[in-house]
């Protein structure tokens, strides 16, 4: 390296951070854009000043771990946005407490539901097409109810 180095100076780390960019629009997630910044600025910083490559090495792994950690709460799983649609992406939950009417009879504990041209998988009671259900929670994929 450190004979294409004084070759490349401060391009190297703009660079490393357009494959770093490119790596990030190929795998899932947003962990690689910030190690893309991370080397965006120590192109800048090399830019007005001329630091041994070890400094360098020390400062992208140093910068990186900064924006890692500045970046953590923008990504994390805990943070949930309160909105009008809870269910979105997944309305089976929608259909817990509503009632509806089975068209095709529950046998020995599994069966079919219609509902809005869809049709779900049920867990209940044994009952005759034409009863009415009440749906009292989703396992899994399917919804449990009962009779009512």
């Amino acid at each position: 390296m450190q004979e294409l180095y004084p070759m490349l100076g401060y391009w190297f780390w703009w660079i490393v951070a357009g494959i770093l960019l490119f790596v990030e629009l190929m795998l899932p997630g947003i962990f690689f854009m910030w190690l893309a910044f991370a080397a965006a600025s120590i192109g800048i910083i090399t830019y007005f000043l001329t630091l041994a490559w070890e400094v360098e090495a020390l400062m992208f792994a140093g910068l990186a771990v900064v924006y890692v950690y500045l970046a953590a709460p923008w990504y994390s799983k805990n943070r949930h946005i309160a909105n009008d649609q809870p269910n979105l992406n997944q309305r089976i939950y929608g259909f817990v407490g509503k009632n509806y009417v089975l068209v095709e009879p529950i046998i020995h504990g599994h069966g079919k539901l219609d509902i809005d041209g869809t049709r779900w998988e049920l867990l209940g009671p044994d009952l005759a097409a034409g009863s009415k259900v009440h749906v009292t929670s989703v396992e899994g994929m399917r919804l449990r109810v009962r009779e009512g």
